[in-house]
């Protein structure tokens, strides 16, 4: 936990201005750390005597070289590291959750389905490490951390690459007795089956609250590590003959890691549904208690007081065992996770495709705003959610188009779901990506996947109209006889006035297994009218050079009688192109430049006057001539970035890192008022806003946050692992989706 900076810690490490100490041993001091605009992380340092010694200084190198091996799916995700300093230092993600011998300590023994999901866990973990040939050497309760979407394995201070002894002396025991293998406690080599030792010791401790050899002084338990019988009485007797088979004295009698996982568990369901309800409530308290602390440092002691600090390796003592919460209280308090654990949680535990009842009218779907009274209501779950963990999108992003009564969704094509369950209405059409089908008034329209058995080498592209409610195909739109249909990066843009937006492709199909363009093909953006089927004018597009797989645009959108594009030249270079939609001649085109040009993939904000971008500064450009009309930077000093924008009722949106949501004028750009958040630090910025008649929705840490437009504070919180977000407005749902994950939400 916490504890107040002695005088003589630093005030910074690089970037990072310290905050408190988390703990201090033999080896070095772990402080909290947070930057300008509020990423707080756990930096890891060396004691300046142990620093001066060069072995020390390789062995820190090890460390943050296997941190990164492991990286954040199984471990403390490292953000930042400089082992050359004159302080060396590791900056990592800050673990919300206990250690497991705390959590132990505050819960007794974990039962055995959280043993087993521990367990399966754990063993990916070191699966991943073996792979990369490194092994821990000192897996132990204390160097895991418990946390809602799977323990993460940290302090990699002794691990080595397997086979490497230059660090080790002949004969000595590197390690913590209570869980050395054999073969470590007589020094010898501790290859990858010395960690499943460990690991079963880990698990013994998780299951009795003690080790397989028991306690005492260290002799007296590499004696028993060596030559006695594991302590397994207390074992659940399903898991005892596997745990006996890990701790077999001979390695070679040792199982795999992928054996052990297999065993443990299937991988079904979350994490957190097998955590004991104290164990979920500790990290809620942690992960809102690290936003309340500020840098505090205690006075340089006067002569003859006593230490203002712990002794090194002292650890404080544990907190009050918490009281149990439910479930969906969880993250009552975890509203500012931070966005590293977000991404934990696609890790090695999936969902299942499941679809479940949520919250209906009168249910947790429904509440009330009253302006700065709204009620407040945190860790909600999902109406519903559905995942495919087969899924893979090659070319464009999981966007959906809503259409009344159907959520259109790309799960490796065109699949229609029920607004209100998630439940598949019907099933995939195969071939349409989310960037070849779009909805105009409530119709669908998609580029037909030719038939490779049917259709000829260069099909003519294909456009139909879909039934939203069957997903039975209604006409063909069009058929255009000059274009090679079977190129994958056709993109239907958009649909107005039953006038369709397409960049066209012409020319050979790219080998198998190559990008999918080639230089020599011909590319052209066209318009086509769905009435006829008539190609109203074309305009080329710059080729693309052989095996890219970047579409010439990323959004697309009509205003008026203009086309507002976002296209990508090949250098990845983002361009804002107006072009006029009678001829397709271009008005103006203007630089947009993005980080990422995925991040702008999401729409278009503009209204009769001017577009609105973000993705960095938030700025206008005039319709007319494409001439900036004003930017504007955050004023909050905290960050430099918002997301790109969202337009609702003469109201500009963002969100800002480093300060939450903001509300703009879009005439002027001057701000009208910015979120009252708690969380400042974990705001993303990498999707725009999505805005309903009462509340604004953005994620901010693990959460996605329901701001009040009335008193512009967070009124409702809802657990999530979405990495986009989207507002359907006509099923009153807003629509979170990442790689092979969909959830929604209510919208009001």
């Amino acid at each position: 936990m916490p504890s107040p900076l002695t005088h003589d810690d630093p005030v910074a490490l690089g970037p990072y201005r310290l905050l408190a100490r988390l703990g201090s041993g033999g080896m070095g001091t772990v402080y909290l750390g947070r930057t300008a605009r509020g990423r707080t992380v756990a930096l890891k340092t060396m004691h300046a005597r142990i620093a001066a010694d060069p072995d020390s200084r390789t062995r820190f190198r090890l460390e943050v070289d296997a941190a990164r091996v492991i990286g954040g799916r199984y471990g403390a995700q490292v953000v930042d590291a400089d082992p050359h300093a004159e302080t060396p230092w590791l900056a990592t993600e800050y673990v919300f959750g206990p250690p497991l011998d705390d959590a132990v300590q505050w819960n007794g023994p974990l039962p055995e389905a959280s043993v087993r999901a521990l367990g399966a866990a754990l063993a990916n973990a070191l699966g991943q490490l073996h792979h990369s040939d490194v092994v821990h050497r000192d897996l132990k309760p204390s160097n895991i951390m418990v946390t809602a979407y799977g323990p993460k394995v940290i302090d990699f201070g002794i691990a080595r690459a397997i086979g490497d002894a230059r660090l080790t002396r002949t004969g000595a025991a590197v390690g913590t007795p209570a869980f050395m293998s054999p073969e470590q406690a007589t020094g010898q080599e501790h290859d990858a089956a010395g960690d499943v030792f460990a690991l079963a010791g880990v698990l013994v401790f998780a299951a009795t609250g003690h080790g397989p050899f028991g306690q005492g002084q260290p002799a007296d338990l590499l004696y028993r590590v060596r030559y006695g019988e594991p302590d397994l009485g207390d074992v659940p007797p399903a898991l005892t003959p596997l745990l006996a088979r890990c701790l077999a004295k001979d390695p070679g009698l040792r199982p795999t890691t992928s054996e052990i996982a297999s065993q443990l568990h299937d991988g079904s369901g979350e994490f957190a549904d097998h955590l004991p309800d104290a164990v979920l409530s500790e990290i809620g308290r942690r992960a809102s208690e690290v936003w309340a602390v500020t840098a505090q440092r205690m006075a340089a002691p006067t002569e003859g007081s006593p230490p203002p600090a712990p002794a090194e390796g002292s650890r404080p003592p544990a907190p009050a065992k918490p009281t149990p919460v439910s479930r969906r209280r969880l993250f009552a308090l975890g509203g500012g996770v931070a966005a590293g654990v977000a991404a934990a949680a696609g890790g090695f535990w999936y969902w299942r495709d499941q679809s479940g009842a949520g919250a209906g009218p009168g249910g947790q779907g429904e509440y009330a705003d009253n302006g700065a009274s709204a009620k407040r209501t945190t860790g909600l779950a999902p109406l519903w959610k559905v995942s495919d963990r087969n899924r893979q999108h090659e070319l464009g992003p999981l966007v959906p188009h809503p259409v009344p009564g159907t959520v259109l969704m790309d799960q490796g094509g065109l699949a229609g779901l029920a607004p209100r369950t998630g439940a598949a209405k019907w099933g995939v059409i195969s071939g349409a990506g989310s960037w070849q089908y779009a909805v105009a008034n409530g119709k669908v329209y998609r580029i037909e996947e030719p038939n490779p058995d049917v259709d000829q080498k260069h099909p003519p592209l294909a456009i139909h109209s879909v039934n939203s409610d069957s997903g039975g195909t209604l006409a063909t739109v069009a058929r255009l006889s000059d274009s090679n249909g079977s190129l994958r990066g056709n993109q239907l843009l958009c649909v107005a006035d039953e006038v369709l937006y397409l960049a066209v492709g012409d020319g050979a199909d790219p080998p198998s297994g190559a990008g999918e363009f080639r230089a020599s093909q011909k590319w052209t953006l066209r318009a086509v009218d769905g009435r006829t089927g008539k190609t109203l004018w074309t305009r080329p597009l710059p080729s693309r050079r052989n095996d890219s797989n970047r579409l010439h645009f990323l959004a697309a959108r009509v205003v008026g009688n203009r086309l507002i594009t976002l296209q990508e030249r090949e250098e990845g270079a983002v361009r804002v192109v107006l072009h006029n939609t009678r001829t397709g001649a271009v008005s103006w085109e203007a630089p947009y430049s993005v980080d990422d040009p995925e991040t702008v993939r999401e729409g278009i904000s503009a209204d009769t006057s001017h577009v609105y971008l973000g993705a960095g500064q938030l700025r206008a450009l005039r319709l007319s001539d494409g001439r900036q009309v004003w930017s504007s930077r955050p004023t909050h000093g905290y960050g430099e970035t918002y997301s790109p924008p969202t337009l609702k009722s003469g109201v500009l949106y963002a969100v800002v890192d480093g300060a939450g949501l903001v509300a703009v004028d879009p005439r002027s750009g001057k701000q009208r008022w910015a979120e009252k958040s708690d969380t400042p630090g974990n705001a993303f910025v990498t999707c725009r806003p999505v805005i309903g008649a009462r509340f604004a929705y953005y994620k901010n840490g693990v959460t996605l946050r329901a701001v009040s437009l009335a008193s512009h504070t967070a009124a409702r919180t809802y657990v999530t692992s979405g990495e986009q977000f989207f507002g359907d407005e006509q099923n009153g749902i807003v629509i979170a989706v990442a790689n092979n994950y969909v959830a929604a939400y209510p919208l009001a």
